[in-house]
């Protein structure tokens, strides 16, 4: 799995510039990041690779934690549209094996009611469902689902200084919103509902070459975006009341005419959160500008 994360890694093409049909406010492009989920819909594939060390519980051995997340989105209408996302995992344990197997799956409906080209900014509702059932037990996953609602947002931040400003290229991503257990408790232990607060912070260089100043970079610099995200859980009941886990993890985007590459480390906020830096690598595809008269565009609608 790590030499396949790698190598979508150092597989960089490169495609010349020109628009891009989803993920836009203005002069803005907001880039699919990596544990933070976009703030619009639109079609696309992606695949994300994951490993990082887990502290065990009640001081067992630590896991080590490999994934290949697979995610497909959907415009059902030019501005709603459907997710599906699936997770294999591997989890090995210090001294005692190994175990692999998928998570549940999971499925989102988002509608991005509002996109404003003068402000940058676009704000989206969703709801998802990881179905409970539909994954292997061996990897954590639940026999129950969990409920998901969330309020998703993007506001870049060249509305809000001068145009030659060096901080015009900074923008911000974000979703919020409670994770709800269906089964209030198995086998006797609760399932704790958690709320989600996760964001990003952005400063692209596209964005500082193109609609602020030409600085003089070249490929591929001027196709990146360097993010660092916050991707946050709280633990609203239950035992684990008021803890929180999380990571920060920097990270760099490349953009191209019909994928984005990008690599990020991951660090933990806390012991919960894990026991050392872990790292992500993503492959994304923009199946809307790829195949933009057929399989790229909404089904109903233009």
């Amino acid at each position: 799995m790590l030499r396949f994360c790698f190598t979508i890694v150092a597989s960089v093409v490169i495609f010349p510039a020109t628009s891009f049909a989803h993920g836009v406010a203005g002069l803005r492009f907001f880039p699919t990041t990596f544990a933070v989920d976009d703030p619009f819909i639109s079609d696309e594939f992606s695949v994300l690779c994951n490993t990082i060390k887990m502290n065990g519980e009640a001081g067992g051995p630590r896991v080590q934690t490999s994934s290949l997340d697979i995610g497909y989105s959907k415009r059902i209408v030019p501005n709603f549209g459907i997710e599906l996302d699936e997770t294999y995992q591997r989890l090995h344990t210090e001294d005692d094996g190994t175990v692999s197997g998928f998570g549940n799956l999971v499925v989102n409906v988002k509608y991005q009611f509002y996109t404003s080209a003068e402000h940058e900014t676009i704000l989206s509702l969703g709801v998802s469902d990881e179905i409970g059932g539909t994954g292997n037990h061996n990897v954590g996953s639940n026999s129950f689902s969990t409920i998901s609602p969330a309020f998703y947002f993007g506001k870049g931040f060249g509305d809000m200084f001068e145009s030659t400003s060096l901080l015009r290229p900074l923008a911000i991503t974000g979703v919020i919103g409670p994770n709800i257990p269906t089964e209030s408790t198995t086998d006797d232990v609760r399932n704790p509902t958690t709320l989600t607060w996760a964001f990003t912070v952005q400063y692209s260089l596209m964005y500082l070459q193109s609609a602020v100043k030409d600085v003089g970079l070249g490929q591929p610099f001027n196709r990146m975006v360097v993010v660092t995200e916050f991707p946050m859980e709280t633990c609203l009941n239950g035992n684990c009341k008021n803890q929180t886990t999380g990571t920060v993890n920097p990270g760099i985007a490349w953009i191209g005419k019909i994928t984005e590459l990008g690599i990020a480390a991951e660090i933990p906020m806390n012991p919960r959160s894990g026991a050392g830096t872990g790292f992500f690598a993503l492959f994304h595809l923009f199946i809307d500008d790829l195949f933009p008269k057929s399989i790229g565009r909404p089904i109903f609608g233009n």
